[in-house]
């Protein structure tokens, strides 16, 4: 079977034929309901749990991934659209179910056939696509900031607390540098009247909060290599990785994935011209190529993505691909000291591997 359009071609297609008929019946048809075609499902049981529907697991405490309106059980948002997309392209009807942050168990008990939000630069027990959104930890400024600041530059900082880009600001620049607030939203607000000169947060959330606001922050530089957020699916489910790897690589290419990201964050995430701090720069392999993730379903590299929630809650759902220790003994072991302990830094990439565990509390990002 040739691959699904687009659901967004597919209402296009479904409307025009519905103009031409209407169109068609005002030259004298005799009446009658359009009814666009069935598509024909390309996956089937055992490959998912149940014919013609695919089920995806979500957690409904990431927005903008995917969050509940006040008052609404309803769960919106990136996550939510991409599903849609995918079960589109798969002919499949779509059942979003609110997994938690339990990514791991949903998968392993087959509530769901796959999850969404997956944070690539984490572990887990099950396989993760490409991404379908990039994301790493970003320095917003407003349209007057425009440098890069150095690591030892007379700066302020703000950045929600205990968050992981709080870390990563502290890990770059002198602790003085950090301006800790109790979420991300007033560290952006912090930005906008003044008091500090940059805020950090995950890029996407960042950026979709200072599109809601409108107030005019941009992306000044990454913390980190980018990584992004892909689709997990139980690691013994071959056909159905296989089906997804195609489809999140289709969906990124014939440029859906960017009309989300656009509708949620104002434009789709392109990180291609956007500079590295002197530490994330310092982690690139030496021939100066990144494994960075822009979007286009190129692997991602293992560092660690923020968290910050944008409603200023501490978003929980960091759960994700690979660790980045490929468990080689004939690599020096590598650490990073942090606040005056010392951690594993195995990809030297300037942050813990054992990060979500070891500082920040489960379900704290």
């Amino acid at each position: 079977m040739g691959l699904k359009r687009s659901r967004a071609c597919a209402l296009l297609v479904a409307a025009v034929s519905a103009a031409a008929l209407s169109a068609f019946c005002l030259g004298g048809c005799s009446g009658g309901d359009y009814t666009p075609p069935t598509p024909t499902p390309s996956l089937a049981s055992p490959t998912i749990g149940q014919d013609g529907v695919l089920r995806v697991g979500v957690n409904s405490d990431t927005a903008p991934l995917a969050g509940k309106p006040s008052g609404s059980d309803r769960v919106i948002g990136i996550d939510v659209d991409m599903a849609a997309a995918l079960a589109d392209y798969f002919g499949l009807k779509l059942e979003v179910i609110d997994v938690g942050s339990d990514l791991d168990s949903a998968l392993a008990n087959g509530t769901v056939d796959i999850v969404m939000g997956v944070d690539r630069s984490d572990s887990h027990g099950f396989w993760v696509s490409d991404s379908y959104l990039p994301t790493a930890v970003a320095l917003f400024g407003l349209a007057d900031a425009t440098e890069v600041p150095a690591s030892d530059a007379s700066i302020t900082v703000a950045a929600q607390a205990s968050s992981k880009s709080a870390w990563a600001v502290s890990n770059e620049f002198e602790n003085a540098v950090l301006t800790s607030t109790d979420d991300l939203r007033t560290a952006l607000d912090d930005l906008q009247m003044g008091t500090v000169q940059y805020a950090a947060a995950d890029a996407v959330i960042g950026t979709y909060a200072v599109h809601s606001a409108g107030t005019g922050a941009h992306i000044v530089a990454l913390m980190q290599q980018p990584s992004g957020y892909g689709v997990g699916v139980s690691d013994e489910n071959a056909d159905l990785k296989q089906a997804v790897s195609t489809a999140v690589v289709t969906l990124n290419g014939n440029g859906v994935g960017g009309v989300i990201q656009s509708k949620w964050l104002g434009s789709a995430l392109d990180f291609t011209n956007i500079p590295l701090t002197a530490l994330a720069a310092s982690a690139l392999p030496s021939d100066g190529q990144g494994s960075g993730d822009d979007g286009s379903g190129d692997e991602g590299s293992d560092d660690e993505g923020s968290g910050d929630d944008a409603s200023g809650d501490d978003a929980s759902g960091d759960d994700g691909g690979s660790s980045g220790d490929d468990g080689s003994t004939d690599q020096p072991v590598n650490t990073v000291v942090i606040e005056g302990v010392e951690y594993v830094d195995a990809d030297m990439d300037g942050y813990p591997d054992e990060w979500g565990d070891s500082i920040v509390p489960p379900g704290q990002a």
